[in-house]
């Protein structure tokens, strides 16, 4: 050694206890805790898993961006019920011409129902319809507003499932599956995948609107067999956006920075210890509810929106409404979130009081038409639209039959329904598909909801046949052994 230093090699007990003090001096007096530090990766910028985080289920190779991606974000506004294609979309002048007669039998051999029986009667509609913009789409006077940006969407009147049920085809549509056993959610996905952009918001978050939760609820936008920080999070209206995220009765914001500082490095410390994925998870909840305290309420105050934009809308401060939740969709896609999730109820329009197809239809859709637009119009004359995908549809269709109750209405038909998309890579001003000319069985272009999904994910720049998880032994996949691309969506 140089000059008069000695140096001499500390014994093991000495050895131990200065391994202790480092930790404890790490742990105690540092300011950024190590959770924090740990997850300096995992939250600046995107919220997949930090290397130092991942589970044996994780397969890093076929996470990330496979091909460019064309759009960065999903907005789904989903209509829990199943809207009828036949009032909406898809006019049937045949069907005008044969209501009231028994359907024939070559339609329904074979075939189930939810409520009729094969021999029901079919069941012309009252709404008028008319083409509208450059693209001559047809939509029915019960959406006039979507009428007006009819060049800028894609209608699918050719999409079909698997599933009659709502529970099961909620799940089905959200998730590939049918069955309540555990299968991500395709926000999961998504975020699983490719992460997200926003550093104080989770990635994939859920509105609701209606008279009660969609059929199914918390499953429908779980993570699955994913790591929990993957699930979907609810936003409530109001002052609580999301419940237990404000300081307890006198901790200011230090002393909680502290706290969660804390509980952070031993949850690390565990982590370490048992190697448990769950326990990441947790410092990443931590984190980013810690964030939430400031993020959530300033994206919940719509009072800074220009009049201009929520009469746009249709949107109220303060008020728990579908118009209110679609500017919030816009609010959260540009801070960078990266799939929006919007439930909207009671679309399940079989002819009861209440539900009947005539008033209630109405109603939906004055509930829904305008905002759904304005999303797409804001979403553009921001420059967003071309980055953000939006979706609009249910479960299912609508049965050609009536269902006679108080009054008539459809049952539940997974052979043939409509929705609609725009944004980010999706061809525009355009129909797609085709249905029989009674509107039960699809004719031309048949889009099944494995191939919506694969469809979806490649437009983010994921391929639907790589981006896996390892659970029980094999590998899975949003699309699990199906799924084409549908070319003819993609710009």
């Amino acid at each position: 050694m140089p000059g008069n230093l000695q140096y001499s090699a500390p014994d093991s007990c000495e050895k131990h206890l200065l391994r202790e003090i480092t930790r404890r001096h790490f742990f105690r007096d540092c300011q950024v805790g190590l959770g924090g530090m740990a997850l300096s990766g995992l939250l600046a910028g995107n919220q997949s898993a930090s290397a130092d985080f991942q589970p044996a289920g994780f397969n890093e190779g076929s996470r990330g961006l496979h091909a460019p991606a064309k759009a960065k974000s999903v907005i789904f506004l989903f209509m829990a019920g199943g809207p009828s294609q036949l009032e909406l979309f898809d006019p049937k002048p045949k069907l005008q011409e044969l209501h009231g007669q028994v359907i024939p039998e070559s339609y329904v051999k074979g075939k189930r129902f939810a409520f009729i029986k094969p021999d029901a009667k079919l069941l012309g509609t009252v709404r008028k319809f008319g083409t509208h913009g450059d693209s001559a789409a047809v939509i029915s006077e019960c959406l006039p507003y979507l009428a007006n940006v009819a060049d800028d969407i894609c209608l699918v009147r050719s999409m079909t499932t698997d599933v009659f049920n709502h529970g099961p085809a909620k799940l089905f549509m959200n998730t590939g599956s049918p069955q309540f056993m555990g299968r991500p959610s395709m926000g999961s996905w998504v975020t699983y995948g490719i992460g997200s952009e926003s550093q104080n918001l989770p990635g994939f978050m859920v509105l609701q609107s209606g008279p009660r939760g969609p059929r199914g609820g918390a499953p429908l936008w779980s993570s699955g067999f994913l790591p929990t920080q993957f699930q979907g999070v609810p936003l409530r209206s109001g002052k609580e956006p999301i419940l237990n995220l404000g300081n307890p009765p006198g901790m200011n914001s230090l002393q909680q920075r502290d706290f969660v500082n804390a509980v952070n490095d031993l949850n690390q410390l565990r982590h370490e210890s048992t190697q448990d994925s769950e326990i990441s998870t947790r410092i990443a909840s931590y984190e980013m509810a810690y964030r939430m305290q400031t993020s959530a309420p300033e994206l919940m105050d719509l009072n800074g929106e220009t009049p201009e934009t929520l009469q746009l809308y249709g949107a109220e401060p303060g008020k728990h409404s579908f118009a209110n939740n679609c500017l919030l969709a816009r609010r959260l896609v540009e801070r960078g979130v990266r799939f929006v999730q919007l439930y909207h109820t009671d679309w399940d329009h079989h002819g009861n009081v209440g539900t009947e197809l005539g008033k209630s239809l109405d109603e939906r859709c004055r509930e829904v038409d305008r905002a759904s637009a304005a999303l797409v119009s804001d979403l553009k004359r921001r420059g967003l639209l071309d980055e953000t995908i939006v979706i609009w549809g249910g479960e299912f269709g609508r049965t050609p039959q009536g269902e006679p109750r108080d009054m008539m209405g459809r049952d539940h038909h997974v052979e043939a329904f409509t929705m609609w998309m725009a944004g980010g890579g999706i061809k525009t001003g355009q129909t797609i598909g085709a249905t029989d000319e009674i509107g039960y069985y699809i004719t031309e272009d048949k889009v099944h909801v494995h191939d919506l999904h694969a469809t979806l994910l490649h437009l983010l720049g994921i391929d639907h046949l790589k981006l896996t998880y390892k659970f029980q032994g094999r590998n899975y996949r949003l699309t699990d052994i199906h799924g084409n691309l549908v070319p003819k969506l993609l710009a």
